[in-house]
């Protein structure tokens, strides 16, 4: 069971700040590094920096708004994202839930030796 992961993505979603960000993008309808800067601990100069990186990958997109840019969150790219989040989660599952059944197994070999050594 193999997921096909975008390392850029999740490596840009992978920051609490970014994912902060875009929490404040969906919550506001879009904004600028300057408006994000002012509810964030970082400047507004990281902020940018930030803004940058989800540019990269397609989660935000920006466009003119005087002499700042206006971020909107991408929603088909967010909706891609959590679909890999979802399937990556869903292997994981039944990775944990093989290595529980193996561990089951061996303990009931362990407790079948147990009771035939004391008889």
């Amino acid at each position: 069971m193999s997921v096909m992961v975008d390392d850029d993505l999740w490596s840009a979603v992978g920051d609490p700040t970014r994912r902060r960000m875009l929490d404040l993008l969906l919550s506001e309808g879009g904004g600028t590094a300057t408006s994000l800067s002012e509810h964030l601990p970082v400047t507004r100069q990281a902020v940018a920096k930030h803004l940058a990186v989800l540019d990269r990958v397609g989660l935000v997109h920006a466009a003119a708004a005087g002499r700042e840019k206006r971020f909107r969150v991408d929603q088909a790219q967010l909706a891609r994202a959590v679909a890999q989040l979802a399937g990556v989660g869903a292997a994981w599952d039944a990775r944990l839930q093989r290595i529980k059944r193996i561990a089951e197994t061996i303990q009931r070999g362990k407790d079948t030796s147990e009771q035939t050594e004391k008889k």
